[in-house]
């Protein structure tokens, strides 16, 4: 009896899909290109000496002020973010965008005060409670309708960025004091 395959033409062919089946394995495994970052920061970097001029104007004036309206206790000098969660809320902030086809997206650098009663998991540690804070709002170019009067659906683009109020805000930083730290020293 003649059959249309023979064994070694199948256990070819099981070959041939195995090894393309690797193949395409591996295809699949290897990371997709990464989005090439801009260097367009390199211009707006300052040296440590020119960050302590703008950290030592702070300390004699504002600071001053905010320190005696403390009964002497200096406020916050100093707020931390990890890398890590910079870049997680960079890349929400992306991502979100993109979604929204919204164009130029950015983060909007706010100072605000916990409350002596605010809620003690909105803050990094419940003994930031009445220091200064900074939070990051997201931004995206702001857009505007070409003509109020007119009702149409043609849209402009705006220079200035504009906050976005439908996402998250990032806040809970760790803050300095507390504990103390010289007010005269940037550390």
């Amino acid at each position: 009896m003649k059959t249309l395959f023979s064994i070694k033409d199948l256990s070819s062919l099981f070959v041939v899909l195995i090894v393309s089946f690797c193949m395409l394995s591996c295809t699949r495994c290897s990371e997709p290109p990464k989005e090439p970052v801009s260097d367009s920061y390199k211009k707006k970097l300052i040296s440590y000496r020119e960050g302590r001029i703008l950290y030592d104007e702070y300390s004699r004036t504002n600071n001053a002020i905010l320190t005696k309206y403390r009964n002497g206790e200096p406020d916050s000098r100093w707020y931390w973010f990890s890398v890590e969660d910079l870049e997680g809320y960079i890349h929400y902030v992306k991502e979100t965008a993109k979604k929204q086809h919204l164009k130029n997206p950015g983060i909007r650098i706010y100072m605000g005060k916990y409350p002596m009663n605010h809620p003690r998991n909105k803050m990094a540690k419940p003994e930031y409670a009445g220091y200064q804070t900074i939070f990051l709002v997201p931004t995206a170019q702001g857009l505007k309708q070409d003509n109020p009067n007119v009702k149409s659906r043609a849209i402009i683009s705006t220079d200035e960025n504009k906050n976005l109020t439908d996402m998250e805000v990032l806040n809970m930083t760790n803050l300095a004091p507390p504990p103390k730290v010289s007010t005269a020293d940037m550390p």
